[in-house]
């Protein structure tokens, strides 16, 4: 579970150390198979596998000459995946940089024992030593002879493992508190500003009010609020897409409903957990902007090859400010923040909100409800025709028409408004993930944004951004375009 992509591990030892029973069940426990064939290279050099990252596994003992290394491509190997070299001292030195060093050495009261030393740069040995504190809680709370397996991570540093303990499979989270970054305004980090979960006591409250209001968010086995560990129940993996990756209608109705009956419930602003109390944040203005500012810092620039004038910057600050403005007669409540495919799980044998599971919470705040139903209705990754959006926000209308409160006028306003500050907000996002985190793979969905975009903006509320953003080449910028 230490191991990243760039990783390269020098395994030595005298015959018989154990170095390719080592590698072995190394490779198998990233594939997930315990019964994964994996011959000795001694003869092929090289032998690979594509698993979650490619694999290759070197025996270098049959090198008589250190000059033939070049031809293995031990660099490439590694700037694409994980290198595996045993007998790395035929190397003479022509090795990759960094790697780890595991010298393997018989037990002096056991033969059939190993000692096992690491010698590695103090990220590797940050990432092991998290893996084995991962080991040592899940050994706290009855998991010691459980299996792990990578499950996913996502586009922050949290990742995910599936844990096996018999029949039954449970869900570790492993999300490390996120210290604070460099300030950006009034000396505070953008997350702060924005308020992003930096541990995960956001998530076990929210998860925990969730069930008792009786909806489905996964039940919490275990947690670690200082180290960032929880353990969760596994919903399942059927999500609401079909089988080609499209919105199935039937699905998305129940999603809606599903918003429908939490936009219906009063939530608690202060949720205790363990010693601690989270305190539910309001989308504040602060949040607001600075997540539309996104927008004219790295997409604007990436499409006007220049970076914005004080006066342009002030004009779009200043509409978005108007508009946040306007956001307060709306009717407010618990959002997740994240309500999209990718973060539902669906139960086709439940009925009710049941058959809806929640995942990612942890952002939550308290603000328009509007904006839930416009991250489900305008999915950045997936295509959501207009027929479709607005069959699904006449359902949630219908839905909440006999509550008393519910004004469906000023919602549609607030759903134009909420859905053209998250497309604004996204947009600047993927370009920055692009250019920042070197992922361009998210520009493919800017042109779908553009689309939902140009929708919110036809709302009369949104007449003088829809100006700004014609006059800056928003809507037809060419990112994203054939990548």
């Amino acid at each position: 579970m230490a191991l990243r992509i760039g990783d390269c591990l020098l395994l030595k030892g005298d015959l018989g150390a154990g170095k390719t029973t080592f590698a072995r069940a190394l490779i198998r426990a990233l594939a997930g198979d315990s019964s994964l064939e994996v011959p000795s290279p001694t003869f092929t050099l090289v032998q690979n596998y594509e698993l979650r990252f490619p694999i290759a596994h070197v025996d270098l003992y049959r090198i008589a000459n250190p000059a033939e290394i070049d031809e293995l491509g031990l660099q490439e190997a590694v700037n694409i995946g994980v290198a595996i070299i045993e007998w790395p001292e035929k190397a003479d030195g022509n090795l990759p940089t960094g790697a780890v060093t595991l010298s393997l050495a018989e037990w002096p009261d056991d033969p059939e024992g190993r000692v096992l030393r690491i010698s590695a740069r103090k990220d590797f040995m940050r990432r092991l030593h998290r893996s084995r504190s991962i080991r040592a809680f899940l050994e706290r709370h009855g998991r010691e002879n459980a299996d792990r397996s990578f499950l996913l991570g996502d586009a922050s540093t949290r990742t995910y493992e599936t844990i096996t303990a018999g029949a039954a499979n449970e869900i570790l989270m492993n999300a490390p508190r996120q210290p604070d970054g460099p300030p950006v305004r009034h000396g505070k980090s953008y997350s702060a500003i924005a308020h992003l979960a930096e541990d995960v006591t956001a998530f076990v409250a929210i998860g925990q009010v969730l069930r008792r209001k009786g909806f489905r968010a996964p039940e919490i086995y275990a947690f670690d609020l200082d180290q960032g560990f929880v353990l969760l129940e596994d919903l399942g993996a059927e999500g609401i897409l079909d089988l080609k990756g499209s919105p199935d209608p039937s699905r998305y109705r129940a999603a809606v409903e599903c918003l429908a009956a939490i936009h219906a419930t009063k939530w608690p602003r202060e949720i205790t957990v363990g010693d601690r109390v989270h305190v539910i944040p309001e989308l504040d203005r602060d949040a607001f902007l600075i997540e539309t500012e996104l927008l004219i810092d790295w997409f604007v620039p990436r499409a006007e090859g220049h970076r914005l004038s004080n006066a342009d910057r002030a004009a779009f600050r200043r509409l978005w400010t108007e508009r946040h403005r306007s956001l307060q007669s709306a009717e407010m409540g618990l959002l997740l923040r994240d309500f999209h495919s990718p973060n539902i799980i669906f139960d086709e044998s439940t009925r009710g909100a049941g058959r809806v599971g929640l995942i990612d919470f942890q952002d939550a705040l308290i603000g328009p409800v509007a904006y839930d139903v416009v991250s489900l209705v305008q999915d950045a990754r997936v295509d959501v025709s207009e027929e479709l959006q607005d069959g699904l926000l006449d359902h949630y209308c219908q839905i909440r028409a006999g509550e008393s409160g519910f004004d469906e006028i000023a919602f549609r306003e607030a759903f134009a408004v909420l859905g053209a500050q998250r497309t604004t907000k996204i947009l600047g996002i993927f370009v920055r993930l692009d250019e920042r985190d070197g992922k361009p793979g998210y520009l493919q969905h800017i042109p779908r944004l553009q689309s939902y975009l140009e929708r919110n903006l036809r709302h009369p509320a949104l007449q003088e951004l829809a100006v700004w953003y014609q006059s800056h080449g928003v809507l037809t910028a060419q990112i994203g375009v054939g990548s």
